[in-house]
């Protein structure tokens, strides 16, 4: 079997969650469960938590996509097991800096970005090496209990909606952060539906409005990651609920580094934190 090349694609991450990325921009190449699998395959294939088409809404195939304004680019994003997802925090930054990279898209210092997502438009701005994505109105929902190796005891966390969903479970101590084994996902009771991104969070300290918590997360449809963009968001939120609403910006310390979450005055979330293109290639395709 000989092998032929079948197009480019770039890898990126933000925190270690990392992706695979290509550009469509004439839409005429769609992504298919079984194709992000291979793409998404740490030995087999190019390896990342998940694939990104970068794709302009109204051409992408997706009936929810292409109902955003025409034109706009659309993340196209799908988990590594070939599901697809509503939001990605950490994606949509590295998808603006695929764009920027790969001459699809200008973005000056202070300058804004809408990406159509199919949790709506997010806008994505940039300041300094940094950029930054309103994630919108986030949600608080009710309670479930929480079972995941490593814990004695099933824990109760609280529902939290950032355009997907989340569970988010506090714990008393570093060590027990650290003795979690989540390449099982968590079982929750009841069930969620669509199921539930898992962060299990150590809430720090809070002074001068600014609190701080520590989390792992596993992610429905990958297993643990690094880092997950929107968790973050909702272990930041599930805090401040926790702590009667005490502070309004938390810093994230994920495996894969550190993330800034912020509310706004409209009740906007805001996610900043770095996202980077680090090698571009191309793939193969084997030829009968």
């Amino acid at each position: 079997m000989t092998q032929r090349a079948s197009g480019p694609f770039s890898k990126g991450h933000g925190t270690g969650n990392d992706f695979v990325l290509v550009a469509d921009p004439e839409g005429a190449h769609p992504l298919s469960a079984a194709r992000v699998r291979e793409l998404a395959d740490r030995r087999f294939g190019v390896g990342g938590d998940g694939v990104i088409r970068a794709v302009p809404a109204g051409s992408t195939g997706d009936a929810v996509l292409d109902a955003l304004p025409a034109g706009t680019w659309a993340m196209d994003y799908w988990n590594a097991d070939g599901s697809l997802s509503e939001m990605c925090g950490n994606g949509v930054r590295v998808f603006v800096r695929f764009l920027l990279e790969s001459g699809l898209a200008e973005l000056p210092e202070g300058g804004a970005l809408d990406v159509a997502t199919r949790a709506g438009l997010k806008r994505v701005v940039r300041r300094g090496g940094l950029l930054s994505a309103d994630l919108g109105p986030f949600e608080l929902g009710g309670t479930r209990l929480v079972a995941s190796a490593g814990l004695d005891v099933p824990r109760p966390g609280q529902d939290v909606s950032t355009g997907n969903p989340h569970v988010v479970v506090a714990l008393a101590s570093e060590e027990e952060l650290a003795g979690l084994d989540l390449h099982r996902a968590p079982a929750l009771e009841p069930a969620a539906d669509d199921g539930a991104n898992v962060e299990f969070v150590v809430p720090g300290t809070i002074a001068d409005g600014v609190g701080s918590i520590r989390m792992r997360v596993h992610e429905r449809g990958v297993g643990e990651t690094l880092s997950c963009g929107t968790g973050a968001v909702a272990a930041a939120m599930a805090t401040r609920h926790w702590s009667g609403d005490a502070a309004d910006r938390w810093i994230v310390d994920v495996p894969g580094g550190r993330l800034e979450v912020e509310l706004d005055d409209r009740g906007h979330v805001w996610l900043t934190g770095p996202a980077e293109i680090v090698f571009r290639g191309e793939t193969l395709s084997p030829v009968p």
